[in-house]
């Protein structure tokens, strides 16, 4: 059975803030979140299965850490930027749609601007009682003069700093514990393809879509990435 789509909950979608009365989305949704800690393994990865066990003392394995450590940091606080970018040009957007559904001649005209601003399916299923309601509590919100970066947004932008960051550890700990080179890699490799099932799990409960098999998926993903890693050099 389809859910009921509140017209106040769209009306805040489509302006650039949560509708009066509702609160805002969280900083970072399902896919967001299994997608940046997916990043930071492959990432980790490209450093821990370029390592020679065969040849590793302490001196190189201290230094694949740092690089790895270094490399998810910059790409953390890349990755945080590229956020609140998208989180920008979100709002600019919202506030663009507000303004066209505005300036619209009649109500067909503004329709069609809250049309184009919502997902196809979602769009589809609405009726123009629906529509028309839409338009009339998004002709009352205020339009900001310009976009602007959220408290959410920057809570978003530092959960996708620290899921990628964070990641790095469970996959580096093997090294700084196990003296072998050889062993800690099997152990680091087996720890990131636990953590890569459990992310694709997650994604397939998000998604409804048979969580084991998107945990294995995943698994099976990771472990051809190891592989071709591992036969390029590592």
């Amino acid at each position: 059975m389809p859910a009921t789509v509140e017209p106040t909950e769209q009306a805040g979608r489509i302006g650039s803030g949560p509708a009066p009365g509702k609160t805002s989305r969280r900083p970072l949704e399902p896919v967001e979140r299994v997608s940046e800690v997916w990043f930071g393994l492959v990432m980790v990865l490209t450093f821990t299965c370029t390592l020679s066990v065969q040849s590793a003392g302490r001196e190189e394995v201290r230094a694949m850490l740092l690089a790895a450590l270094g490399c998810n940091v910059a790409w953390g606080i890349s990755d945080a930027f590229l956020y609140l970018l998208g989180c920008y040009v979100e709002h600019g957007r919202g506030i663009s749609a507000l303004r066209a559904l505005r300036t619209a001649g009649d109500p067909g005209a503004a329709h069609q601007v809250i049309v184009a601003a919502l997902p196809p399916l979602l769009a589809s299923s609405l009726s123009p009682m629906e529509l028309e309601a839409m338009r009339v509590k998004l002709s009352q919100l205020p339009v900001p003069a310009r976009p602007k970066i959220t408290k959410t947004d920057w809570l978003g932008a530092l959960g996708v700093f620290l899921l990628v960051f964070l990641s790095t550890f469970p996959v580096a700990v093997p090294f700084m514990v196990v003296g072998d080179a050889r062993v800690a890699l099997r152990i680091s490799n087996g720890i990131a393809l636990v953590m890569m099932f459990l992310t694709g799990y997650a994604l397939g409960r998000h998604a409804d879509f048979r969580p084991l098999r998107a945990g294995l998926w995943m698994v099976l993903f990771g472990g051809l990435l190891v592989v071709i890693t591992i036969m390029l050099g590592g």
